[in-house]
């Protein structure tokens, strides 16, 4: 146990810089010298990991070359242009885009990559600073309490899902309505906790167009064309037994060849093929430069640096996005750091310590269904929130396992168990590494939210989510059965 706390207080600290995948390796070698975990652990654990992890990876590759695209402010842009300036309208908007690229790009990137767009939305309208901290809560609580509906929507969905042999579709008929009553619930608690902060009118004159954000036309045609892919092929990888790593793979370095313009000769050829019609809609802002992408503010004007260039041109042909500057940037780190942390975890296993968990999920088994899903989410939730949901879901998995149960509870405490790790996290600072990131984000934004604001906030909005997305779970899984 003083090896997996330690390990932990390394891996939240990050003393001088110190990568998260090191100070888990660190814990791991510690454990395996005093005979906590063997060698012969290793395998099994890294064929728990490997899926989560690989996925986790390729989707956050996607996300970021989209997101350097231009593909979220474009999308951005148009939801606050279809809220009409009205500031109410914007706050659920913002909202329910942040659940969808939570569900599609997982809750770090929508954390990461939405936050920025709303901070900058949120400088070029003026927003005061009440109104800026209820929209930039909003944006970081949603994307973990909407990670929801699919396998890969969070990197704890995966390892419980493979865990426990849960195939992409058979979690999705489960995950996607329990997903919707959970953004239904996060809107109406944000919505009451920031009634006062909700803006008002607003001028959408002061943004820019859409189709201005877009820096990459070709990457961002093809990156709409590799959504569609990529969701179509989880669903047939479910189907012929292959992991949902494959197709995130496949698909980011499909993504990744198209935005680095290779094969090269190809993407020559098509430029010269290509002689578009200039439109309005086709006009995007490039820097020329070459560095960097346009703010988020009004269009820009002849003279400042930026000019309009065809849909089709030059962009086809020449690469506009740095994207072996975006790969090395992808959180590789995650998979030495799920390697080592979860192997600490399988120490506790050795010792017998996730018995003593599997003997208090068995209890609460014995109540039924309600008691089944409620027990074991707020439990989850509660580790995952004092010791990071990371570590916390193997140990949930090893404890269910201990349980002994099967059937229809083993899948209730199982799909419980993701709730308590998605939303747990919510109510402490520390409690994933997606918020510790999120606040650093904001601190060089010049926001700085500290923990015991954090704190107030997160366990007033987390509450009554939690109750009210377990119950749906468990009245839901209860209709469809095993």
């Amino acid at each position: 146990m003083g090896i997996f706390l330690a390990t932990l207080v390394l891996v939240i600290w990050q003393p001088k810089g110190l990568g998260i995948g090191w100070s888990a390796l660190g814990g791991a070698a510690v454990a395996l010298v005093a005979g906590v975990v063997h060698l012969s652990d290793v395998p099994v654990v890294w064929d728990i990991v490997r899926n989560a992890t690989l996925t986790f990876v390729a989707v956050i590759i996607i996300c970021s070359i989209l997101d350097e695209a231009g593909f979220f402010e474009w999308a951005a842009l148009h939801v606050a242009r279809w809220a009409r300036g009205n500031g109410s309208a914007l706050f659920n908007l913002i909202v329910v885009l942040g659940a969808a690229v939570a569900a599609l790009f997982a809750n770090d990137g929508a954390a990461l990559v939405m936050t920025p767009i709303v901070f900058q939305m949120i400088l070029a309208l003026r927003f005061s600073p009440k109104v800026a901290f209820g929209l930039v809560i909003a944006t970081g609580f949603i994307a973990d309490t909407t990670s929801l509906p699919f396998v890969v929507s969070n990197l704890v969905n995966i390892v419980i899902a493979d865990f426990f042999g849960i195939g992409f579709a058979r979690y999705a008929l489960v995950m996607v309505p329990v997903a919707l009553v959970s953004l239904g619930a996060s809107l109406v608690v944000l919505r009451l906790f920031f009634r006062k902060s909700i803006p008002g009118r607003y001028d959408v004159t002061a943004l820019r167009r859409p189709p201005e954000a877009v820096v990459d036309p070709t990457t961002f045609r093809a990156g709409v064309v590799v959504l569609v892919a990529l969701l179509v092929g989880y669903f047939a990888a479910d189907a012929i037994g292959v992991p949902v790593a494959v197709v995130a793979s496949l698909c980011a370095a499909v993504l990744a060849l198209v935005a680095a313009r290779r094969p090269r000769a190809l993407f020559r050829r098509l430029g010269a093929q290509i002689r578009p019609a200039a439109t309005d809609d086709d006009l995007v802002a490039v820097q020329l430069s070459g560095g960097g992408r346009p703010s988020f503010g009004a269009t820009s004007s002849p003279g400042d640096g930026v000019t309009s260039a065809p849909t089709g041109t030059i962009t086809t042909a020449e690469p506009a996005i740095a994207v072996w500057s975006v790969i090395r940037s992808a959180p590789w780190q995650i998979v030495l750091f799920s390697l080592g942390m979860y192997l600490v975890v399988y120490g506790l296993r050795n010792e017998g310590l996730t018995d003593y968990l599997g003997q208090l999920l068995a209890g609460i088994a014995e109540h039924g269904g309600l008691a089944t899903a409620a027990g074991t989410g707020f439990l989850v939730a509660g580790m995952s929130s004092v010791m990071n949901n990371m570590p916390t879901t193997l140990i949930a998995a090893l404890g269910i396992e201990a349980a002994g149960t099967s059937g229809l509870t083993e899948q209730m405490m199982a799909y419980a168990a993701v709730i308590g790790a998605d939303l747990g996290p919510k109510i402490t600072p520390i409690g994933s590494l997606a918020t510790l990131l999120w606040l650093s984000v904001l601190d060089r934004k010049g926001m700085h939210i500290g923990w015991g604001t954090y704190f107030k906030v997160g366990i007033v909005l987390t509450i009554p989510v939690l109750a009210i997305t377990l119950l749906a779970l468990a009245g839901w899984l209860t209709l469809l059965g095993p």
